[in-house]
């Protein structure tokens, strides 16, 4: 759901001249600024695949999975593993270059990677090792981690989780009473793009952040 909705971002964005998109199957859509990369396992690129994602300034990276029914060590390799390997990936065929990396994570995480919560260790764990991969000196740090909570989709947006529907039509009231935890898509989306091109000094984004960015260009 967030992947598409960036997706659909970009494409109408005028900052953003070209976009690959990448996942295990076809995105469904076709544009002039769209190309696609179809692989079996995101976590392990072939070389081929991996020069694919050669020439791009910033990756957006939204792929994840519910903690729920799964074992700590299954969940790190869903998400840690997966996420810094295909991080490794983008940086290792764009040598010497300035890179943002944008990674949905989520609200709640816990930055100590220390704490009773398994979910968001493992996304502390993820993050912490995300900025220091984006961190090189002399510099602009290019790692952004997003702490999203409730995200109101796009309009006319596919692949919308079927508990999302009901938020739609309650967002008005939860944005009002907890502003801390929901933002649009859109919102996510744009301030993605808008860390590429202003590398905002805050590299954690919780919720209020992240509108304030949006709105930033």
């Amino acid at each position: 759901m967030v992947g598409e909705g960036v997706l659909l971002e970009c494409l109408d964005n005028p900052a953003v001249s070209s976009v690959l998109a990448v996942g295990r199957r076809p995105c469904g859509m076709t544009h002039q600024k769209l190309a696609e990369l179809v692989v079996n396992d995101l976590a392990v690129l072939s070389p081929s695949e991996s020069k694919a994602l050669a020439g791009y300034d910033a990756c957006f990276f939204c792929a994840g999975v519910s903690s729920v029914g799964k074992k700590e060590a299954e969940y790190t390799k869903l998400t840690y593993d997966l996420t810094i390997n295909f991080a490794e990936a983008f940086k290792e065929v764009n040598p010497g270059k300035a890179l943002t990396f944008c990674y949905v994570s989520g609200y709640g995480t816990d930055s100590s990677a220390a704490g009773k919560s398994m979910w968001a260790r493992v996304k502390g764990h993820t993050e912490n090792k995300l900025l220091e991969m984006f961190s090189e000196e002399g510099k602009p740090s290019g790692g952004y981690m997003f702490r999203p909570g409730i995200m109101k989709p796009f309009k006319g947006q596919k692949r919308i989780l079927k508990f999302y529907f009901g938020w739609q039509v309650t967002y008005p009231i939860m944005r009002f009473l907890m502003p801390k935890f929901a933002c649009t898509l859109r919102d996510v989306a744009r301030a993605m793009i808008n860390c590429a091109i202003l590398k905002p000094a805050k590299h954690v984004l919780e919720v209020r952040d992240i509108i304030e960015i949006a709105k930033s260009r």
